[in-house]
């Protein structure tokens, strides 16, 4: 174990295409043949060449980007008359790479708008495509990025003038007509619109009434597309990763819709309707550790929006009794459903709310129930179709008892889950790539991190998106301080099972001796300790500029405390290309403050009093380590 602080890591170098790399690449030929804007005289338009050109690998995508194919040849020459899939996946990549780079990717589509109806219209059919043979997965997962840039840039005319009509009002038609009647007595007001949007419905002429409804049931449409893809991945053996890749990205644009007011405001009836949360978590992508690590952090992030503490017709911020009132809300009218129509569940009817909202309580009242009585009660909270006489529901249990469990069940504040985080980061979020990407990071995958975009939902989504960003900002600092220090320390493992340690760091030290001398009491309401401290001991073997500087110490400067059990045997060398963890067995990483420093006699040297050097230059030095962390692993320590 060693404690690290210490400098960044040299940053690595990255190689770039050399200009002879460049014009040798076939697409940089075809380029100077068709659109390059150096060249004077250009061959004229050719479908074929779109064909051809038509990659999915970055590296000729980047090319492609940088020629200007865009600009100069793909949107200046289309037309209805000449789409075509290979016409439509082009430029969809083209504007995928452009927001990639954060590049203004909509400026050639102002300068000639009028087909870009047209064209949105071609996105929004092949995106509902069931059958794969037209449009692959990986495919329909590039229509979807572009679809998710779409509804990310609402400042653009031209684009919000194509997607309000697919989040305005008129989409709850998708609602079942049970919830249509519950949300339009809700909010009175909007019963109003709904007839006048019924009326100018029967003035149209039967094929614009029927793009109307495909418009309005796009998105719950695509829902029910995604929902069928999720059910077909299995539960373990071979998975494709394409799916794998279209459910994280879909996942990742229902967060989008639910992070912004505009797209919120509609939609987030529509997405409860659906009740695709449920069916997420009890997928079995969510179940696979590996390959659904992502897609269960993206998931959680969609769960915390879904219930975000807003009014989504008013975007007024709800305070937390306003919340609790809510919550009570629906307890009391499950409890009503139950006490009119369900005798076996009279206990549950009569009981407090405090009693019987817990995750733990519903599933024990819940659980004897059958699919059908399930199906019943969830049908009077008109979350589901009521069923008909005699017959049976067509959902598994499972899913009718997480469906009426997580909707009830009790809600922990924005403010507890923020003060439940840990203080300082751990090793399952320093490594976690997800949320914490390399340097190399290119932009091509998807990351489960909060987008500063032009609106939040409140006040506090704003200070929250921006406090996890800087967390995570000095996270990867952390990272990089503590692969540098215990590289450079180089653990091995010794001939008799313990560690060795073949290096040294300037700002990282063995641990001669680690002691906890006191685990406070939790606060009241508090499960994790106030106060964890521990007696640790360094052994200064070093020169004398770095005793000082280790020396310096003060009360509440920061450490992070790691255990390393490498598996590498002595004199192994580290390969910066290969994970780091894995190569140097790191296992624990824990971060403290420091209270202050003992002398000989164990008394603590108050600051501003002088340290005297004693003449061993092998002198300990203790450290008083404090850990307000709500959790502490006491690991076995190696000494060297």
């Amino acid at each position: 174990m060693a404690a690290a602080a210490a400098p960044s890591a040299p940053p690595k170098k990255i190689v770039a295409p050399t200009v002879s790399q460049i014009n040798a690449e076939y697409v940089t030929q075809l380029a100077n043949k068709y659109w390059a804007p150096h060249v004077k005289k250009t061959l004229s338009f050719d479908v074929k060449v779109i064909t051809s050109a038509i990659l999915f690998a970055i590296r000729k995508i980047m090319l492609l980007e940088f020629s200007q194919y865009l600009e100069n040849y793909l949107w200046m020459n289309y037309s209805p008359e000449v789409s075509s899939k290979a016409y439509l996946m082009s430029i969809c990549c083209m504007v995928n790479e452009k927001f990639r780079e954060n590049v203004p990717a909509w400026e050639t589509f102002k300068k000639r708008p009028e087909h870009f109806p047209f064209f949105f219209k071609r996105i929004l059919e092949a995106l509902l495509v069931e059958n794969e043979s037209e449009y692959s997965l990986h495919e329909q997962t590039v229509l979807l990025l572009f679809l998710d840039h779409c509804f990310n840039s609402l400042e653009v005319d031209l684009i919000r003038g194509q997607v309000q009509q697919l989040i305005s009002l008129p989409m709850w038609m998708a609602l079942q007509p049970n919830r249509l009647e519950q949300e339009l007595k809700k909010t009175p007001k909007l019963r109003k619109f709904w007839n006048l949007i019924k009326k100018n419905d029967a003035k149209m002429d039967e094929e614009s009434r029927m793009q109307a409804y495909r418009e309005r049931r796009f998105l719950s449409q695509l829902i029910q597309k995604f929902i069928s893809v999720l059910k077909s991945i299995p539960v373990s053996g071979p998975i494709s990763m394409d799916k794998v890749h279209y459910c994280e990205r879909f996942i990742e644009l229902m967060l989008d819709l639910e992070a912004l007011l505009p797209t919120r405001r509609w939609f987030n009836t529509v997405l409860d309707d659906s009740h695709l949360v449920v069916h997420c978590y009890l997928s079995s992508l969510a179940k696979r550790e590996k390959e659904g690590h992502l897609f269960c952090q993206l998931l959680d992030m969609l769960k915390f929006y879904t219930g975000f503490e807003i009014n989504d017709q008013t975007g007024n911020a709800l305070t937390e009794n306003e919340m609790t009132t809510i919550h009570y809300d629906r307890i009391t009218s499950l409890q009503r459903a139950a006490f009119a129509h369900f005798p076996e569940l009279y206990d549950f009817a009569l009981s407090n709310v405090a009693a019987v909202d817990t995750r733990e309580a519903l599933v024990k009242l819940f659980g004897p129930l059958s699919s059908n009585v399930l199906h019943q009660v969830a049908s009077y909270l008109c979350l589901l179709p009521p069923l008909a006489e005699g017959e049976d529901t067509s959902h598994e249990k499972e899913f009718l008892l997480e469906l009426l469990v997580s909707r009830h069940e009790r809600r922990i504040s924005q403010i507890q889950q923020l003060n439940q985080m840990p203080l300082y980061p751990t090793e399952k979020i320093i490594w976690d790539e997800n949320i914490v990407p390399t340097e190399y990071y290119s932009g091509e995958g998807c990351l489960a991190l909060p987008k500063l975009n032009l609106q939040f939902l409140t006040l506090h989504d704003y200070l929250l998106r921006n406090f996890n960003l800087f967390r995570l900002e000095s996270t990867y600092e952390i990272r990089q301080d503590i692969e540098d220090s215990v590289s450079r320390m180089k653990p091995w493992l010794s001939e008799y099972g313990g560690v060795v340690f073949g290096g040294w760091a300037r700002m990282a030290q063995p641990i001669v001796s680690f002691t906890v001398v006191e685990v406070a009491k939790p606060n009241i309401g508090e499960n994790w300790p106030m106060r964890v401290r521990a007696d640790v001991t360094i052994n200064l073997n070093v020169r004398d500029n770095i005793k000082d500087e280790w020396e310096g110490l003060r009360k509440h400067d920061v450490c992070f405390l790691i255990t390393v059990r490498p598996m590498q045997p002595y004199g192994t060398k580290f390969d910066r290309r290969q994970p780091f963890v894995e190569q140097t067995g790191l296992v624990y990483v824990r971060g403290c403050e420091i209270q202050g420093m003992l002398d000989e006699k164990g008394r603590v040297i108050e600051e501003g009093m002088i340290y005297q050097n004693a003449p061993n230059p092998n002198q300990d030095l203790k450290v008083i380590a404090e850990h307000t962390e709500y959790f502490w692993i006491q690991t076995s320590i190696s000494k060297t």
